[in-house]
């Protein structure tokens, strides 16, 4: 089950196998075993990157839902009373820098026993992650309804998609944005993004070409400075960079369009159970938004 597990997050035997340090025989001989035990096909094998079917992913819903339990059921027994306890969470770029940090203060205010971990990663991987119980939770944009199936989401707020360059930079004295904007080198999500459709739709208003844009990125280290030192312009939600916007070393574009990305909440497994570590900081996340919404 593990083995199905990692190869259903990773989709590659290969990659699973190393991950789990065995040989990939053993992997693709496991993996078998396990489809004929079922009597059915849980991966399609006819492209290069395996992916689920439907009875795949059907299987693997519950089979993550079932190491969860198992995995707790062991803690019960075997941990100490006074062993320390963890909250594993998993953040995207929209909530890492501004709601997860203030709620993460107020967490430990309420939770000083608890240890908080906290991970990063594309979309499509959290999810998978909180899926099998790796993650407790996941605080970010809500993804598409595929990657969402076997989770639930509670939405905390909506955020705008903003176009950001440097302070200085000559197209903040344009008086023509539209015309102006095609002309820089241009930074969007990827294709994997969550905002990355909306964002496209967004150049299109501008009639830039789908092969316009020079950079695909949402990591806040590498936009920053790239955008700082250079006349890019960045198609970026406005959370990832909001320290920047408060600090000044970036400056939001005053385009038209006021375009929302879809909702930014907290993520969690479809069986609706909560710890009452996860509920604390549910509190602290829908404390954080009410006093001061991210906007």
């Amino acid at each position: 089950l593990h083995s199905f597990l990692e190869t259903a997050r990773l989709g590659s035997l290969s990659a699973a196998a190393a991950d789990m340090h065995i040989s990939h025989p053993a992997m693709s001989k496991t993996i078998k075993e396990l489809e004929d035990i079922l009597g059915t096909q849980l991966f399609d094998r006819s492209s290069r990157r395996l992916s689920l079917t439907q009875a795949g992913r059907v299987f693997q819903q519950h089979v993550g839902s079932g190491m969860i339990a198992l995995r707790r059921a062991q803690q019960l027994v075997q941990d100490a009373p006074d062993r320390q306890r963890r909250l594993i969470v998993g953040v995207l770029p929209t909530a890492a820098t501004d709601l997860l940090p203030a709620a993460a203060l107020r967490f430990h205010a309420e939770t000083p026993e608890c240890m908080m971990r906290v991970s990063t990663g594309p979309n499509w991987l959290l999810m998978s992650q909180l899926r099998e119980g790796a993650l407790d939770l996941v605080v970010g944009r809500m993804s598409t309804a595929k990657v969402m199936e076997g989770l639930s989401f509670r939405q905390l707020y909506s955020e705008r998609i903003i176009a950001v360059v440097r302070p200085g930079h000559p197209i903040l004295h344009s008086q023509d944005l539209s015309r102006q904007i095609g002309q820089f080198p241009l930074v969007v999500p990827p294709p994997g993004a969550v905002i990355s459709p909306l964002v496209r739709a967004m150049l299109a208003e501008f009639d830039i070409p789908p092969y316009g844009p020079k950079f695909e990125t949402v990591s806040l280290a590498f936009g920053r400075k790239l955008v700082q030192n250079s006349d890019a312009i960045w198609f970026i939600s406005r959370g990832v960079v909001a320290s920047e916007l408060e600090q000044q070393s970036l400056c939001a574009l005053p385009t038209d369009q006021d375009v929302h990305g879809s909702p930014v909440g907290i993520s969690l497994r479809e069986d609706g159970s909560t710890t009452p570590d996860q509920q604390a900081l549910i509190r602290a996340l829908e404390d954080v938004v009410q006093n001061g919404r991210p906007t």
